[in-house]
């Protein structure tokens, strides 16, 4: 009998071929939906609700763009600048933020370190949506509500991002190199600025991309805390010009246009950062 014909080897070709028909699947899944809005942010309004969305005829993705940046006089490119803003400012200090938390959870011992740090653990499994009242109440009483800090502040603290520090600073600092920077005279700031935090390079970038994808997907904490259009991210925008929508039919273009656009800093940031976040997530593997 060959080799490719026995029987040891028909189970493992079998389970082979179950978990390639299983990635196919699942990258269908992910990819369609883009296609989908590739195409429909390339139609007019017409072609849109018709049964032509799949072929190439009446192209009108210049026009939807144009429409897109002069509907509402230009107010979707100020809604981009805010979640630029909300996104990549929070996502970056609030990476800082948590990586130092997590170092000194790791290298510090203080008091009740360990219950502390049981309560960011229970922070974590809590959803955000229960937050956004409290989050209000809080603002309203600062008189924060309506205003940048109202969504920017909140969203700088992440559980998560606490946890994710700890283990990268486990993974990637060893306790002797802190040692040998404390007997060349290094104080506790300048060690970690000058030779944890580059250690933890990798996690520190991981932290930065989950952050930033929550921070561009936040939806209802801006819902609850703004009321003033010119402050909100793209994805309270367009949910409002979406609600427009059934009254306005002239919506629906560019809200699938301008759903499309917001997509793109995800992935660019996913593209550029890739060898950092995937050295990150593998570190625990290596280590």
């Amino acid at each position: 009998m060959s080799a490719t014909g026995s029987p040891l080897l028909r189970p493992r070709l079998l389970g082979r071929a179950t978990v390639n028909a299983v990635v196919a699947i699942s990258v269908l899944y992910t990819l369609l939906p883009v296609l989908w809005l590739v195409l429909a942010a390339a139609k007019s309004r017409d072609a849109l609700f018709g049964s032509d969305l799949l072929y190439l005829s009446d192209f009108s993705f210049a026009r939807n763009l144009t429409d897109l940046f002069a509907m509402d006089g230009g107010l979707y490119g100020r809604w981009y600048v805010n979640s630029l803003l909300y996104a990549v400012l929070g996502a970056a200090v609030g990476a800082l933020v948590s990586v130092a938390c997590g170092y000194a959870f790791d290298k510090y011992r203080f008091r009740h370190k360990e219950k502390l740090f049981g309560l960011v653990l229970a922070a974590v499994m809590v959803p955000q949506t229960v937050l956004a009242l409290p989050l209000y109440l809080m603002a309203s009483e600062a008189g924060l509500v309506n205003t940048f800090w109202a969504v920017f502040i909140p969203v700088l603290f992440n559980p998560f991002g606490v946890y994710l520090g700890r283990i990268f600073s486990q993974g990637y600092v060893p306790d002797e190199v802190l040692e040998a920077a404390r007997i060349d005279g290094a104080g506790e700031l300048t060690m970690y600025a000058r030779v944890a935090l580059r250690m933890l390079g990798p996690g520190l970038v991981t932290v930065f991309l989950f952050q930033l994808t929550a921070i561009w997907n936040n939806f209802f904490l801006p819902m609850v805390m703004l009321s003033d259009q010119d402050l909100y991210p793209v994805s309270l925008g367009l949910y409002a010009w979406n609600s427009s929508a059934s009254v306005s039919p002239e919506y629906y273009p560019v809200v699938v246009m301008g759903s499309l656009l917001a997509v793109v800093p995800l992935i660019l940031a996913f593209v550029l950062l890739q060898r950092f976040w995937r050295s990150g997530l593998t570190a625990g593997a290596v280590k």
